[in-house]
């Protein structure tokens, strides 16, 4: 911490960054270190560094967490809503799919970037990293010879 009580990260070569927290850079795809950098080089594919304090993406590994985030808490209100509108309404087919074909997409596809980048940014703010389980397994099962 410096005078002003606000922490900092640095790098190797002694440069520092705010730090901040992942809702504030990773939802909008910012670099978790710097805040200016991109996390995303396409859609969803995250970059190998980042452009601006040169952060290596390697440690971000959110795995299927965007897409349980959103079958859990984002498409659930998309598809009471076409459930809903089917019981109160009982439109035509064409109704369901002019309106519960965006209403899907919606509530799917767009929350998967910001979801996917707010993980990253927590992995690298409470540096998470994976368990690395060959050593445990090694110490539980000894060099895996048979006795």
């Amino acid at each position: 911490m410096d005078d002003h009580g606000e922490q900092w990260w640095t790098d190797g070569a002694g440069k520092r960054w705010k730090k901040r927290p992942p809702y504030e850079t990773g939802v909008l795809g910012r670099c978790p270190r710097c805040g200016e950098g991109h996390i995303f080089k396409g859609f969803l594919t995250v970059r190998d560094h980042c452009e601006v304090c040169g952060l290596d993406y390697s440690f971000a590994d959110p795995a299927d967490g965007p897409a349980v985030f959103v079958q859990l808490f984002a498409c659930v209100p998309g598809v009471i809503f076409i459930l809903m509108l089917e019981i109160l309404a009982r439109p035509p087919i064409w109704v369901h799919i002019v309106v519960g074909v965006p209403v899907v997409i919606l509530t799917t596809v767009l929350p998967l970037r910001p979801i996917k980048g707010w993980l990253v940014a927590a992995q690298f703010t409470t540096r998470a990293r994976e368990a690395g389980t060959s050593a445990l397994w090694k110490r539980l099962h000894g060099d895996g010879r048979p006795d």
